[in-house]
């Protein structure tokens, strides 16, 4: 296979171990063998670290999180802390980034007015131009997630390029491992993936410098989002609501739902039910409080995949496996 030998010239420059390219073999893939040598031909790291589904692989990426200071461990034990960069009012890496946000529109293509769009090719030629060399001097790490239960028809894989450790680290809380899944799917390109750098960095703990440069591009054409520049979540969690991008297109395209809606069980005093439902609210409205209430069955807090069923009714899965929220005002009230 082409690119399976591009990758392995990785191994003669140093940058890849022999493990972690035998890693990438066995998936027997193809398109992911392009997309990794074509990204890290681009962004240039210094080491490709792979990780599996392994228990000792999740761990290392944790320990290198706290290792190169992008997390601090904090009392409670197996927890830490990860701080965003704040240079000054008008130029911090603290909130999604709407302005750099940016769908990738083919030319002639419909742009919804509602959303920041921009011409493909001319959005793929700035991007790329910016991540040329992003990564010098850092590890990429290769990720593999699924977004739904394993073994399910709702469930998407995703394959994650990062530099980021907290990146890295913050997925692995939020989704269920995938290296096993994208073992099953031979040389098929259906899965999302995302390339994400945090870009140069500066300061103890290291945060983003060039946030002038700073752009989060959704590729529809691709089902890919390219990311650099930033630390903040909601721009550099692929999976998380950059995802939700790419699933809402997908699933138009497939006649099913992609939703940024809590999934939750009510349980009615004194009667022995559980009625699902699930509710939609405009981001930092209510969903994970909502979701929380005591009492209640708690199934998602964020996003949902619905599709209709065999039995007549609609189902739904939460497509992660944890929470992510913004501490400040989640109360059950």
């Amino acid at each position: 296979m082409g690119y399976l030998n591009e990758l392995e010239s990785f191994v003669i420059k140093e940058i890849l171990t022999e493990s972690d390219f035998e890693k990438l073999k066995i998936l027997n893939n193809e398109h992911l063998f392009r997309i990794i040598h074509q990204f890290v031909e681009l962004c240039q790291p210094s080491k490709l670290t792979v990780i599996s589904d392994s228990k000792e692989d999740i761990a290392y990426v944790r320990q290198k999180a706290i290792d190169k200071n992008e997390e601090s461990k904090l009392n409670i034990n197996g927890h830490t802390i990860h701080f965003d960069g704040f240079i000054n009012m008008s130029d911090h890496d603290q909130a999604r980034d709407k302005g750099n946000t940016k769908i990738l529109i083919p030319k002639g293509g419909y742009r919804p007015p509602a959303l920041n769009t921009v011409d493909r090719e001319e959005g793929l030629k700035e991007i790329l131009n910016i991540m040329d060399g992003c990564m010098k001097g850092k590890e990429s790490i290769i990720r593999f997630f699924c977004l739904g239960p394993l073994n399910s028809k709702f469930s998407i894989l995703a394959l994650q390029l990062t530099d980021s450790l907290y990146v890295a680290h913050s997925e692995d809380l939020l989704y269920r491992a995938g290296y096993e899944e994208f073992k099953k799917l031979q040389n098929s390109e259906d899965f999302f993936y995302f390339i994400h750098s945090a870009g140069e960095l500066i300061g103890n703990p290291p945060v983003t410098k060039n946030l002038k440069d700073r752009r989060i591009y959704v590729d529809l054409k691709e089902s890919r989002v390219l990311s650099v520049n930033n630390q903040y979540a909601g721009n550099s969690l692929g999976l998380k609501k950059l995802a939700l991008r790419l699933a809402i297109h997908k699933a138009n395209n497939e006649d099913w739902l992609t939703e940024h809606y809590f999934i939750m069980g009510v349980c009615p005093i004194g009667k022995n039910r559980v009625t699902y439902f699930t509710g939609a609210y405009p981001s930092a409205c209510g969903k994970t409080s909502t979701a929380m209430l005591p009492g209640q069955q708690i199934v998602g807090d964020d996003i949902a995949y619905l599709r209709s069923w065999e039995d007549g009714f609609a189902h739904a899965v939460n497509i992660e496996k944890g929470i992510f929220g913004i501490i400040k005002d989640v109360n059950p009230a």
